[in-house]
């Protein structure tokens, strides 16, 4: 690899074009086409196993074997129709992906192949469980696993240029019963909040809704580079993020990128994937590009959160994908260059009813204001009371690099009201109507003088990780390469909790009392006890920081701090109570969240090492030895060089100092290497002792990059990454 490959590639991309695609021509007949959803299963089923099916799908009711037959050989006819010959339960183990065994629908009868598909093979798979994180949960000899249908997402197709396979979105679990996988509590969590939501209602006297769920909108931000140039980075291959790079001449500051036209072979490569998705029934909406040079967003429209969770999943794959189809390749890291905006994944999350009704829309009778204050107090105390919880769902070593910097908010948990709502809970708790013609009167919900609340009553706040927006609330904070499962079951959970708080309060009082004074009373307590945590200004300024501090909210300021609290006596009591997550699937959780930190730093480490040793040392030293033949030719002419006899011994003192640090991260990598501590103590070691040494080593490699020869250096340079498509 040298710098003559980068020359050519930025010659080729010169004369890239757009790649062309099918054009669709009807978006609604086109959407859905390869899912087994409910066209197809009211087309294939009698319509007693279509309705049998149907509730399994919208409340979890169990399958049974005759109609698990029926369900396999409707969705078996529909998938070999359409080209496929094996099928496989997709799932998500705890690794940030998905996973996948494929299986064919060949079977042997009398001699012959034939094509089949059972309601146990549906139903459960058995996939080698020993290479996925366990977090300690089992040996790593115990290999058996098992792969559960998850009826409430339907079944899809992924074509290929060589056909097609059948996708069924599983559950995934060891043979003893623990979930090795981050959709299995999020099931268990979803189920957790439909009860005590429905217990809420049933109590602010709705006896119309039978079911609620949470919903999901997951905003996904990316950046795209062309291939030929991705090639040439061994960090961006190892890591997904650029381990060194001088800051270009041109960055974001002109903010000339946000929202600007799109460029040619990037608006065809969003085409491709909008077509892809659209097919594969995930409702994308939105695209355009981010505030950063080559970053961009794709938002669908809400769903159910365990549908949009799965879909989010084949978002990334299928970004993926057909980027390199087109030439790019698609980072999905949080911080792929320094210096620029990184990337995000805003949790837009909200529950709804069976009846149609979104729980955090407020209403404009007094009832469903009610209800509305309710919820949101409900959120309010969840956020404050388990913000060491919620903050470990975005903690991993990608996330570190983004979070409390200018495009991201802090690590501080916090939530943004806005003005208005803000002045309805100072109200509340000072008991009086503000902004009523009768002053001085008892404000109570469920009264006529509770303003209106419309959607959009408020300005947006960028800088606050957890943000009210009209009907639902965002949690900013996520990263953009999670998997969301985690922290929407850590949401539902918590929210559940607070339900369940909230109505042994109700049913305590409401004797005494009355109905709408208990829940005027709770809901004022619940104001008045965790007001602490709404904050609607400047997250990013030092003050905010002091303020939380005095306030007593917590700070955990990297992954390593934040990971610890995950196994907290608290927690697994939260966890076990809801049954969303033993006490072992706790501590094997925050065991696989060290290891997959360590595992990180440690990638990072050694490519850091090879790029610094292999490629960015040679070229330095190459234009050293240009540079002091130049000056000892200088010399023996009798020239005046002292303006380059400065240069050389500046470029000299450089190399010296990157050799040295080469050294030092070197020792420091074997060091944590050979660390045979607990998990926390080993991250510990990484985050203290390499991530340091490795910040040192990039700082003297962006300054060689600045003064090398250019045209010895041999990695792609930001201004050239950023900018050429």
């Amino acid at each position: 690899m040298s710098a003559a490959a980068r020359t050519a590639a930025i010659q080729l991309i010169a004369r890239k074009s757009p790649v062309a695609s099918p054009i669709p021509q009807n978006v609604p007949q086109l959407f859905g086409a390869n899912v087994f959803g409910l066209e197809q299963m009211r087309a294939r089923l009698s319509e007693s196993a279509y309705k049998a099916l149907r509730s399994c799908m919208e409340h979890g009711s169990e399958l049974d074997h005759a109609l698990a037959d029926q369900v396999a050989n409707a969705m078996k006819e529909w998938a070999v129709e359409r080209g496929a010959t094996h099928f496989t339960h997709w799932f998500q183990p705890m690794t940030g992906s998905t996973a996948e065994k494929h299986d064919s629908f060949a079977s042997i009868e009398d001699g012959k192949l034939i094509m089949e598909f059972s309601g146990k093979a549906l139903i459960k798979g058995e996939p080698d469980a020993s290479s996925f994180p366990s977090g300690g949960l089992r040996a790593t000899f115990e290999a058996r696993g098992y792969t559960a249908w998850d009826p409430t997402s339907p079944a899809f197709l992924r074509e290929t240029t060589n056909g097609s396979t059948l996708c069924i979105p599983t559950a995934f679990c060891s043979w003893t019963g623990e979930a090795l996988d981050e959709k299995t509590p999020l099931l268990r969590s979803s189920e957790a909040l439909n009860r005590e939501a429905v217990r809420l209602l049933r109590l602010l006297g709705d006896d119309k809704v039978q079911y609620v769920y949470p919903t999901l909108g997951c905003e996904q931000e990316y950046f795209l580079v062309d291939r030929d140039l991705y090639m040439l980075r061994p960090d961006l291959v190892a890591t997904g993020r650029t381990l060194f790079g001088a800051k270009p001449p041109k960055g974001q500051e002109l903010e000339d990128h946000y929202f600007g036209s799109i460029a040619p072979r990037v608006l065809a490569f969003m085409q491709e994937v909008e077509t892809e998705l659209w097919k594969l029934g995930v409702p994308v909406k939105t695209r355009h590009n981010e505030v950063a040079p080559s970053q961009y967003e794709l938002a669908p429209i809400f769903e159910r959160s365990t549908i949009a969770v799965d879909h989010n999943m084949l978002c990334m794959e299928v970004l993926k994908q057909v980027a390199q189809k087109h030439g790019f390749q698609c980072l999905l890291h949080e911080k792929p260059y320094a210096g620029i905006n990184g990337s995000g994944k805003h949790n837009n999350w909200s529950v709804a009813t069976d009846t149609g009704d979104n729980l955090l829309e407020p209403g404009k009778s007094p009832e469903q204001n009610m209800r509305f204050m309710v919820m949101l107090a409900a959120v309010m105390r969840a956020v404050d009371v388990h913000a060491d919880l919620l903050r470990t769902t975005i903690a991993h070593a990608g996330n570190d690099h983004r979070l409390g910097a200018n495009e991201a908010p802090p690590a501080i948990l916090s939530i943004y009201l806005g003005e208005q709502l803000t002045d309805v809970v100072d109200a509340m708790i000072a008991g009086t109507g503000r902004g009523s013609e009768r002053k001085r009167e008892t404000m109570r919900l469920g009264v006529s003088v509770l303003p209106p609340l419309p959607r959009d009553a408020t300005d947006r706040n960028r800088t606050s990780p957890f943000a009210f927006t009209g009907n639902k609330f965002e949690f900013r904070a996520v990263g953009s390469s999670q998997a969301c499962g985690k922290p929407n079951a850590v949401l539902n959970t918590i929210v559940a909790d607070a339900m369940g708080w909230i109505s042994d309060e109700i049913e305590r009082t409401k004797g005494k009392k009355g109905l709408e004074a208990a829940v005027n009373d709770v809901v004022v307590e619940l104001f008045k006890k965790h007001k602490r945590i709404l904050f609607n200004g400047n997250g990013y300024s030092p003050q905010w920081h002091a303020e939380a501090q005095k306030r007593g909210l917590p700070n955990f300021r990297n992954a390593v701090d934040a990971i610890g609290n995950f196994g907290s006596k608290k927690n697994v009591e939260l966890f076990e109570r809801f049954h969303v997550l033993s006490a072992k699937e706790v501590e094997s959780r925050m065991h696989i969240m060290f290891e997959a930190y360590c595992k990180a730093i440690a990638i990072e480490g050694q490519s850091a090492l090879s790029i610094a040793r292999t490629m960015i040392l040679p070229a330095a030293q190459r234009t050293q030895l240009t540079v002091a033949q130049s000056v000892a030719a200088a010399k023996s002419a009798g020239m005046k060089i002292k303006a380059q006899e400065k240069r050389l011994k500046e470029l000299c003192g450089l190399v010296d100092a990157f050799v040295e640090s080469i050294d030092e991260l070197e020792a420091e990598f074997e060091h944590a290497e050979s660390h045979d501590g607990t998990p926390d103590k080993h991250a510990k070691t990484y985050r203290d002792k390499v991530v340091p040494a490795m910040g040192k080593l990039r700082t003297l490699a962006d300054q060689l990059e600045t003064m090398v020869d250019d045209s010895e250096w041999p990695l792609p340079k930001y201004r050239e990454i950023l900018f050429l498509q």
